[in-house]
């Protein structure tokens, strides 16, 4: 994360203020706002890639699936971010007073980039780790495909696999879909390009 020049702190409605004037999505944490960087086209892919796979097999589901621009606030650390997919399982809980951010995923599903990498894997996994309700946590490689899986297991205790090659497939144990890396890669030109 790249926090604006500042000496100044902000409150989380200043924040919420700004958010809903600015050009692009920035995160909020501890009084300081980050910008977040735009996304490869790769990066991209995968989130829509990600994001129709999951609405395609939650349709009958009560299980909705929302993308990059839908907020959530992880209320413990009152850190306010924007996950590339989540899922939520039931009615969407909202901050009270706002149609414009979640607090009761079950699912968070984030897309590597080189800049976010060491932040997704374990700041913001320890923030994630806060919410009640999640389930499960997968962080899906853009460079080549692999995807690291987190989920719930007996006694909350966290557990993880990985997942490598377009063979393999991500279950997604806490919502009963399986994703085909094959589905969730597909356009996904692997080289210095993208």
């Amino acid at each position: 994360m790249t926090a604006f020049p500042s000496l100044r702190r902000y409150t989380e409605a200043e924040y919420l203020a700004l958010e809903e004037r600015a050009a692009h999505r920035s995160e909020f944490y501890r009084g300081e706002i980050f910008a977040m960087s735009g996304g490869s086209i790769n990066h991209n892919r995968i989130v829509l890639n990600t994001v129709s796979a999951l609405r395609t097999r939650l349709e009958a589901a009560p299980c909705e699936v929302f993308a990059a621009d839908m907020r959530l606030l992880v209320e413990q650390h009152r850190l306010y971010t924007y996950p590339d997919v989540a899922v939520v399982c039931g009615h969407p809980e909202l901050v009270a007073g706002r149609n414009d951010t979640l607090t009761n995923p079950v699912v968070i599903i984030e897309v590597l980039s080189e800049s976010t990498e060491r932040y997704d894997r374990v700041d913001k996994f320890r923030f994630y780790r806060a919410i009640p309700t999640l389930r499960e946590y997968a962080l899906i490689d853009q460079y080549a495909p692999r995807v690291e899986h987190y989920w719930k297991g007996a006694d909350d205790v966290w557990m993880f696999e990985e997942i490598a090659g377009l063979d393999g497939a991500l279950e997604l144990r806490a919502i009963s879909v399986a994703l085909s890396l094959r589905d969730l890669y597909a356009r996904v030109a692997f080289d210095a390009s993208d």
